[in-house]
């Protein structure tokens, strides 16, 4: 059957390879010619392509240039003899190992690293020789197709032919970028370090091999310094076990302390808020759309409020240095409305290494102190509870763990303070969030619900608090930790009537072909009942009821606008805070130290107020005056005594428009409502909640303190 076959089918089967082999040397031809077409790279080449596709940031006017990775150029060409060594080793140890022994491309170095990629899922092999590197930064475009692999493959070919290993390297080396408007190592050498490249250290060689993988992402001026000193040291053992360097040396460079010089570059505007821009756009595009893209970006700053705002830190940070011990700040601004970041200043001087200014506090994680109250509050006022519902602040023992006249602090029993020691009896949810009074905000913590209040934080945009076992009831006081940046986006819920909007720092970006990649979208949504939102804003912005507290003209009291206020200081004075907003812009600030040194033991008002106050009063003289919408008034008779703000009895006996005459005696909140249900019915057996004889046993001292009884009626007149 067999023979037959091929008998039969002899002349098609003839036919067919013919056609294959025709097929075979046609493609040959015209890729030859195509091939031939090549153009080897030259320096000059390389020079133009930089400069054309390098990437402008703007501020949101599209008109002030706050950076432009490749304009300005700092570039120095130097001989291949006049570069160290070490850099020359480095680099190689980290890029090329084989260097000097291929011919331009590797294809099994290639399908190795391609393959590593498929299984790890990370895609941090390269595969790319340094010729390879050299005509891909020279003629090619970024776009990842297989015909550009091939040019590039052709043209390293090509290159190695014209040119020597030293050419070529000294190629790299010269015209490599390392961030911003640095490129080749010379100036690089001279920018990081001070010194010529022919003068590095063993280690400063090192960090120069590293940074070029992802200059901006391993900026040693950035967030990820310490992925840099990660990478040193994986260069570093690249040249140990290439025989480049010794044991003795690769130990001695790892210890070496490297310290990168900071002039100040002039050429950067705002540079906490850029890297933090560049940072976004790493993450969602790659670092190679940034060194070449040819991106235009316009941001969301307002150069103008953020020059206001350096300044303003800069100077009222010198002068807390020398009154309070604590010699940095920060403070951000957002659009309430749109989410769009108008102002961020990471510290006092982003080029200040005394404080190491260049990290962004802005996005760093501290505790919150009492700013963190207004979301417990509003999850209450979720529940059922009032502006007007009273609890005790009275000295109290919550941990059930601890006897409830045991009122102290050690052994694991929680009896907290306020920040004067004073205890006010009864009080109002508006006076206690008002004033900032500890023990009645741990106190609605409990009523509100810890699982309760996390979520909701979490819902308005306070991501970093996560783990309730993490906190307890130390939450409301500042427990966790959050950034001040999502900090101040929370708080422009409120100021957006519980509407949250995304946080960006982006306003558009285009590629060099001038087609939009992203525009950003707010995406506004209710996260917050509205009504709840009105309430907070109507008692961070009560002047009457802070003033027992901060007095009648604080630095947190505006006479003729509408300005919502919240400060708070951390237990251990590392951390200041203020947080405050009107229906148009919502400003945070932080004062403190870097290394989390403790300040001074002043409260937020004296130490980071002023910096916010100052801020504040340029920027209302520059927007609308916009007043907060006035929250519902609710018929008081529908309610239970305790959260119409009366606390003398729970059960109400009769009243009239004069007189209401209540029994019931003097008792704790937990005697009249269902922590979960308040607005339900009484409870049959309060004493059954754990936190009950806790709270009982501190109002019932109290009451006999005051000649209290808890028998006969009590009578309120009006």
């Amino acid at each position: 059957m067999v023979k037959k076959f091929f008998k039969k089918n002899r002349f098609s089967i003839k036919t067919l390879i013919m056609l294959v082999f025709s097929a075979f040397f046609i493609i040959s031809a015209v890729s030859l010619v195509w091939i031939s077409t090549f153009k080897v790279p030259t320096l000059e080449s390389i020079r133009e392509r930089r400069v054309i596709e390098s990437t402008k940031i703007y501020d949101r006017t599209g008109e002030i240039l706050l950076y432009d990775t490749g304009g300005n150029e700092r570039r120095s060409t130097v001989p291949i003899e006049e570069i160290s060594r070490n850099i020359k080793n480095a680099t190689i140890a980290i890029e090329d190992r084989e260097f000097y022994e291929h011919r331009g491309v590797q294809p099994l170095s290639f399908f190795r690293a391609v393959l590593v990629n498929m299984l790890s899922l990370n895609f941090s092999q390269g595969g790319s020789t340094i010729t390879q590197q050299v005509v891909k930064n020279s003629l090619l475009t970024s776009e990842k197709l297989i015909s550009r692999k091939l040019k590039e493959w052709v043209l390293a070919v090509k290159l190695e032919q014209v040119a020597s290993k030293d050419e070529i390297l000294s190629m790299y080396l010269n015209e490599i970028p390392y961030g911003g408007v640095i490129y080749g190592v010379e100036e690089a050498s001279q920018a990081f370090f001070g010194k010529s490249s022919k003068d590095v250290s063993l280690a400063e060689a090192a960090y120069l091999a590293a940074l070029p993988k992802a200059p901006t992402f391993y900026s040693p001026y950035g967030k990820n310094k310490d992925k840099l000193d990660d990478r040193k040291n994986l260069v570093l053992k690249e040249m140990l076990e290439n025989n480049f360097i010794d044991d003795e040396e690769y130990n001695d460079a790892k210890k070496e302390e490297v310290t990168f010089i900071n002039k100040g570059d002039t050429s950067i505007k705002a540079p906490h808020f850029v890297f933090y821009v560049l940072d976004y756009i790493n993450k969602k595009y790659g670092a190679d759309l940034i060194d070449s893209g040819g991106l235009r970006v316009i941001t969301s700053l307002d150069y103008s409020l953020q020059s206001i705002g350096e300044k303003i830190a800069y100077d009222y940070a010198m002068e807390n240095k020398e009154k309070f011990n604590a010699e940095n700040a920060a403070l951000v601004a957002i659009n309430p409305k749109n989410g769009e970041i108008l102002t961020m200043v990471g510290s006092r001087d982003y080029f200040d290494k005394e404080i190491d200014g260049a990290f962004n506090v802005t996005t760093a994680k501290r505790q919150p102190g009492s700013t963190f109250k207004p979301f417990v509050y509003s999850q209450a006022f979720l529940k059922g509870y009032t502006p007007e519902t009273v609890v005790f602040d009275l000295k109290t023992q919550f941990s059930t763990n601890c006897a409830p006249q045991n009122l102290t602090m050690s052994g694991g029993c929680y009896a907290p303070d306020n920040y004067d020691g004073v205890f006010r009896g009864p009080v109002t949810l508006r006076s206690a969030l008002a004033q900032s009074l500890n023990i009645p905000s741990v106190k609605v913590l409990y009523l509100a619900g810890l699982n309760e209040s996390i979520r909701l934080a979490r819902d308005m945009g306070i991501e970093s608090i996560n783990n309730k076992g993490n906190y307890g009831l130390t939450l409301v006081l500042g427990g966790g930790e959050v950034t001040p940046l999502e900090l101040t986006g929370a708080y422009g819920v409120f100021a957006n009537n519980g509407i949250k909007t995304n946080l960006s720092p982006i306003i558009e970006i285009k590629d060099k072909t001038g087609e939009t990649l992203e525009k950003h979208e707010p995406n506004p949504k209710q996260v917050l009942d509205k009504e709840v939102a009105l309430k907070i804003s109507s008692i961070l912005s009560d002047n009457v009821a802070r003033a027992p507290s901060f007095g009648q003209t604080s630095a947190l009291y505006f006479p003729n606008r509408d300005v919502a206020v919240k400060t708070g200081t951390t237990n251990d004075y590392k951390d200041a805070w203020i947080m405050g907003y009107t229906p148009n812009i919502a400003v945070g600030a932080w004062a403190g130290n870097n290394d989390n040194s403790a300040m001074q033991k002043k409260v937020a008002g004296f130490i980071v107020a002023p910096i916010w106050r100052a801020f504040m009063d340029q920027v209302l003289a520059r927007i609308p005056n916009e007043q907060f919408e006035e929250p519902l008034i609710e018929d008081q008779n529908t309610l239970k005594p305790v959260l119409q703000g009366i606390w003398q009895g729970g059960m109400l006996a009769t009243s009239t428009l004069n007189q209401t005459v209540l029994t019931g005696g003097v008792h704790s909140i937990l005697n009249w409502v269902d922590k979960d249900n308040p607005r339900g019915e009484y409870p049959e057996n309060p004493n059954l909640d754990p936190q009950y004889e806790r709270w009982e046993y501190s109002v019932r001292v109290w009451a006999q303190e005051h000649g209290l009884s808890a028998d006969k009626p009590v009578i309120i007149n009006y």
